[in-house]
């Protein structure tokens, strides 16, 4: 880790020779941190494209999820274009850019455990999504409020810490963890798109609160190598979270289509 700091640091250094007058707000190309935000906010809009284009080919019950998905990344796309402007020019982190977008798609991201699950269970109380959004909400509230100095910083984060655990708490072992797990109706496509979401949500957005308290508690991380890894991680946050409904609802799709010829076939 330590490794990956100091060549990051070494290129940052290297792309602050050529300023950003210089190059009139075009991408300087030592620069990984604006590179990475071009890649980023391209591969948002591809895979929005192909979310709304998958949702074609689904049985019904996944097409919610799906367009759902693609508004996950249409957002994001349209925020990593202001955010990649902003790091262009300014040479700083995007800070209230990141969280209007983690605002809006976060919540859709929780939106989608109840989806995947009400499809399928439709017996399940509204009570799972309002526990996810309040969960998602004191999150990012506490930790925007910490980070833009309206609250203590450490109170920021012990509250956003507690808001991600009451919502690991729900995935796995409340409503939402209880349905995925001992519910018949859950089929094994559905099981395996919520634990893949669950697992993106515990380990992939450790990657935040870790850059929370060493970028911004202890200042041991500098502007360009948390956006960086900022940026890796909601490639695989947003995109990966997205692409493991696609892939469930493609698998489901596919075995109800064989079920249905086989008995037509007899």
């Amino acid at each position: 880790m330590s490794a990956l700091a100091l060549g990051l640091s070494m290129i940052s250094k290297a792309a602050a020779s050529v300023s950003a007058t210089d190059l009139q707000g075009f991408l300087n190309p030592n620069d990984p941190v604006a590179i990475s935000f071009w890649i980023i906010s391209i591969g948002m809009v591809a895979a929005t494209v192909f979310f709304l284009m998958e949702s074609n080919s689904v049985s019904y019950h996944w097409k919610t999820s799906m367009h759902v998905g693609a508004l996950v990344t249409l957002v994001a796309a349209v925020h990593y274009f202001y955010m990649r402007a902003f790091w262009v020019q300014m040479g700083t982190s995007p800070i209230v850019y990141r969280y209007i977008d983690w605002s809006i798609t976060v919540p859709l991201q929780m939106v989608e455990f109840y989806l995947i699950l009400v499809a399928v269970q439709p017996n399940i109380g509204g009570g799972m999504f309002w526990r996810l959004l309040v969960g998602t909400v004191v999150m990012l509230a506490a930790g925007y409020s910490g980070e833009a100095g309206f609250v203590n910083a450490w109170a920021g984060f012990v509250v956003g810490m507690a808001g991600w655990g009451f919502i690991l708490y729900e995935i796995f072992l409340g409503e939402a963890g209880s349905v995925a797990g001992s519910d018949e109706r859950v089929n094994q496509h559905v099981k395996t798109s919520f634990n893949t979401m669950r697992f993106i949500v515990t380990v992939g957005w450790s990657i935040y609160p870790l850059g929370y308290f060493f970028g911004y508690l202890l200042g041991s991380v500098e502007d360009s190598q948390l956006n960086l890894i900022y940026n890796l991680a909601d490639f695989v946050n947003k995109i990966g979270f997205c692409l493991s409904i696609w892939y469930s609802a493609k698998a489901s799709t596919m075995e109800k289509g064989h079920k249905e010829g086989a008995l037509l076939g007899n």
